[in-house]
Parts: C-alpha cells; sequence; structure tokens
C-alpha cells in the first residue's frame, strides 16, 4: 500500500521545472493581448500560412504587394506561418497565443534542465532562469522568431553533449536544421554556435589540455560530421541555396538594420531592458569568483553573445539561452566553496533528491489541456487585434465602402492590413523588409516624410488611396492638397482618395 501511495506521489507531484513551465504558459496567455500587438507582422504571417493551406503551394513569388508583385520571395519562414495558421484556424487569434505560449514554456523548460544537468542546483537554476525569463521577456512576440528560441536551447545542450564525449548523436543536428531552415531565418546562430564550440574545444585541446578529459577523435567526428550535414540540409528549402543570399544580404544592409528597431541597441534608460544588465553584472561578478578558468568555449559564448545582446536586441533571448546554463554552473560552484552559503547548499542537495525522485510530465500536461479548453471554448474574443494600435475601424470603412485603385499604407500597419484586405488590396509595403529591400523602404519614407518628391512616388506606383496615422506629416500635407480628399478619419487613422 506504501509502494502504491509513494508511486502515486512520485507522479502527482510537480518537479521545479515543472512550476516553470506552468508559470511561462499561463504568463503568456495573461499577456497574449499584448503579444500579438507589438506590431502587425502576426496578420502578414497568418495570411502566408493560410495561403499556404488553401492552394497547397509555397509561394516563390510576391503575391501580397502591389509594388514588388512577381519579385522573387524567399519564403524562409513558411513553415512556422504554416503552424501558426493551423493553430489559428483551430482556435482563431486565441490559438495564436496557445501557440506562443506552449513554444516558451517548452523552451525555458528545457532551459532549466539543461542549466540543472550543469549545475547539479535546482535552487540556484530557478533564480538564474526566472531572470532570464525576465531579460526576455520584452521580445515574447506572437512570431516565428519563438520557434529559433526553441531550437537555440536544443541545439546548445546537444553541442555540450558532443563536447562532453558522446558524438554519436550527431544525426540530430540535421533533423533540428531541417525544421529550422524552414521555420525561420534565424538558423544561422546554429552554425555560430557551432564554429564557437568547434574553436573552442580545438583551442583547449592543443594549448590547454588540462580542460579537456574527453576522447579528442570522438569529438571531431561528432562536430565535423553534425555540421556538415547540417550545412547540407539548408538546401532543403523551397528556395533552396537563395536562403543564404537572403538572410545574409539582409543583415549586411546597413540601412535596413539601422531602421529596424528590434536591431537597434538596448536602451537601459527603459525598464524592460534592466534584467539583462542585471545578467551581465551577475555574470561578471559570478564568472569573477569562479575560482577557476574558464573553457574557452564557454569564453567565446558569453563574449560573443554579450556583445550581440549589446548590438541588438533581438540578440537579447538568444544571449540569455546561451549563458543561462554557464550561469547556473557558476554560481553553484560558488555556493558550495563558501561556508556561508552551505546552508543554501544542503538545501539544494535535498531539493536535487527530491527533484530526481520525481517524474514530473503530469501538472503541466493537465494546464496545457485545461489552458486549451478555456482558449478553445469559444471565447475567441480573449484575444484580438487592438483598435488603438491598429486602423480596425478603418479597415471596416474600407471593406464596406471598397474604395477604388492601389493603396499606400503605414509601415507597421502592412501585416495588419493584408489580414483584413488582401486579395482586394494588396499592400504597398509590410514588415518584411528583407524582402522589400532598401530602395521601395527609402520611397516609402520619402512618401510617409512628404519630402521632395514624395507625389511623383505616388504617381508612379499609382497610387489612389492612403491609409495612415492622422499625426503622419504626410497626413498634414495630404490636407492642404487640392487632388486628395479625406473620406474617413478616426484618432487611430485617416484615408485620403485621390479626387476625380
Amino acid at each position: 500500500m506504501m509502494d502504491r501511495r509513494a508511486d502515486a506521489f512520485r507522479w502527482l507531484l510537480p518537479q521545479i521545472g515543472d512550476f516553470l513551465a506552468v508559470a511561462v504558459f499561463l504568463g503568456v496567455i495573461a499577456l497574449g493581448p499584448l503579444i500579438m500587438n507589438v506590431d502587425g507582422d502576426l496578420g502578414r504571417h497568418l495570411v502566408l500560412g493560410e495561403y499556404i493551406l488553401d492552394t497547397r503551394t509555397i509561394p516563390t513569388v510576391d503575391l501580397f504587394s502591389h509594388t514588388m508583385n512577381g519579385f522573387p520571395l524567399t519564403p524562409h519562414e513558411w513553415l512556422s506561418e504554416v503552424l501558426y495558421a493551423l493553430s489559428y484556424r483551430w482556435m482563431g487569434l486565441n490559438g495564436v497565443v496557445w501557440l506562443s505560449a506552449l513554444l516558451l514554456a517548452a523552451t525555458f523548460f528545457l532551459l532549466f534542465r539543461q542549466s540543472l544537468w550543469k549545475s547539479k542546483s535546482p535552487l540556484i537554476t530557478l533564480v538564474i532562469v526566472l531572470v532570464g525569463v525576465a531579460a526576455s521577456s520584452f521580445h515574447w512576440l506572437s512570431r516565428p522568431h519563438l520557434f529559433t528560441f526553441l531550437l537555440v536551447v536544443v541545439w546548445a545542450s546537444s553541442l555540450d553533449r558532443i563536447r562532453t564525449g558522446n558524438g554519436k548523436t550527431w544525426w540530430v543536428f540535421p533533423l533540428l536544421m531541417l525544421a529550422w531552415v524552414n521555420l525561420h531565418g534565424a538558423f544561422l546562430v546554429g552554425f555560430v554556435l557551432w564554429i564557437i564550440t568547434g574553436f573552442g574545444e580545438g583551442f583547449d585541446r592543443l594549448f590547454r589540455p588540462s580542460m579537456t578529459t574527453r576522447n579528442s577523435s570522438n569529438f571531431w567526428k561528432g562536430w565535423i560530421v553534425a555540421g556538415a550535414t547540417s550545412l547540407a540540409v539548408t538546401l532543403i528549402n523551397p528556395a533552396g541555396w537563395k536562403i543564404w543570399a537572403t538572410t545574409v544580404g539582409y543583415i549586411q544592409n546597413r540601412y535596413l538594420v539601422g531602421h529596424t528597431a528590434e536591431y537597434l541597441s538596448p536602451d537601459f534608460h527603459h525598464a524592460s531592458t534592466w534584467p539583462f544588465l542585471l545578467m551581465i553584472l551577475a555574470g561578471i561578478l559570478l564568472l569573477g569568483l569562479k575560482g577557476s578558468p574558464l573553457r574557452m568555449t564557454d569564453l567565446l559564448l558569453l563574449t560573443g553573445w554579450t556583445v550581440m545582446g549589446l548590438y541588438s536586441v533581438r540578440n537579447i533571448p538568444i544571449y540569455v539561452l546561451v549563458v543561462t546554463p554557464l550561469f547556473a554552473e557558476a554560481a553553484a560552484g560558488l555556493v558550495h566553496r563558501l561556508d556561508l552559503l552551505k546552508k543554501v547548499w544542503q538545501v539544494d542537495e535535498r531539493l536535487l533528491s527530491m527533484q530526481q525522485s520525481l517524474v514530473g510530465f503530469v501538472w503541466p500536461v493537465a494546464i496545457l489541456v485545461v489552458g486549451t479548453f478555456v482558449l478553445g471554448s469559444g471565447a475567441r474574443s480573449i484575444n484580438r487585434f487592438d483598435d488603438a494600435v491598429f486602423p480596425v475601424a478603418a479597415a471596416d470603412w474600407v471593406e464596406s465602402t471598397q474604395p477604388e485603385g492601389r493603396m499606400f499604407n503605414y509601415f507597421p500597419w502592412g501585416g495588419y492590413l493584408l489580414y483584413r484586405l488582401w486579395p482586394d488590396y494588396p499592400v504597398f509595403i509590410d514588415g518584411q523588409t528583407d524582402f522589400y529591400g532598401e530602395s521601395l523602404t527609402r520611397e516609402y519614407e520619402k512618401v510617409i516624410t512628404a519630402s521632395e518628391g514624395w507625389e511623383s512616388t505616388l504617381d508612379g506606383y499609382q497610387v489612389d488611396w492612403i491609409i495612415v496615422p492622422p499625426q503622419e506629416r504626410l497626413a498634414d500635407t495630404l490636407r492642404s492638397q487640392p487632388e486628395w480628399q479625406t473620406a474617413y478619419d478616426d484618432a487611430v487613422a485617416v484615408v485620403f482618395t485621390r479626387k476625380k
């Protein structure tokens, strides 16, 4: 009887990682209206995903704008767009939030397990992972990059296992990369981590052999085969080798990168960046007190991704996912050495023993089922596009009035307007700047700022109506132009049409 009761407790009591996964999942569900209204890109992703599901074809030319219609398009996020579209068909916008919550919960659950594997300290690992959750949360958006978060954790932990001698797991890497290259353009991160691991291990094995304890041949064989096969499978995508040209070409374009908010450096005067700053300071302190030299791989990962995070806010979540296991290992070692913190270590040892005795998974699965039922029960209005952020009422007016001709639209609204108005009205531009390129983006800026030559740009693209925020300079200019008239106006958007 006692054995049965003990077995029941092993299954029913949650592990610490279960608590973390449930907290992240419920937190994202609660933040759903926020994470889907930061920008309009979600609308474009849903339109592309729906198109693929409806036609069972992956578009390789543009069908969604009138400015670039027919131009070659690299669908580097097509698989994630299909998954978002499927969740949308299942539960509406609630389904989109549900999928985002599931991806983030899985990411931080696996990050906790990887960090615990290195630190053997549940309490310390939990604290550091929670700081990482806070540091990355400002970039929790319902977009394909959430798949990259999950894949970074799995990829990095798999590299760590090859580094410690388990080279037979090389086959995991091409499978991960095959998914990654079709889910999100940041698949390049995987190769950056692979190169850093190889260089770091090579340095230590050559100059600091005491830092390595495993057979070198096992590592090099597994590392080389993993990288080579992963590189080969990147060609298995609708665009083939062109996916590399698109991804690398965009990163190299300083104008486009400089005009994309998420590629700019973090503003430490904003409270949302303070957890990232705390992680940097804590990392310096922890590694300074570590008492032993860092492996070169860990040193390169830490310095490289710190620089990347300081250079672009987009890289901060990757920084969190890469350095958290290093910080957990260093913090656990420090606590273990200091007599002052002996009681903390003793509590941690008991927690680890309890953690290892529990099966786990029951509570995360239960909460996932309940959350799925609640979001799919018909309460579809829980998550919707915010009419204070997007031109919801103006789009209603366009749908009912059906103005003739082509539109010029405010850039941040492009994805939302695709979601509402396509295919009747292709957009002028949307958030896919890697496709529209520098030339069209500059033309857009000329028009939206009513700079010299803006009229000829609109004439050249045969624009007949314009939808922009009322406070934009273009709106002020159009109000005084005799050939344009205000057809619709509210606090969020104003629509101008050409006079006939």
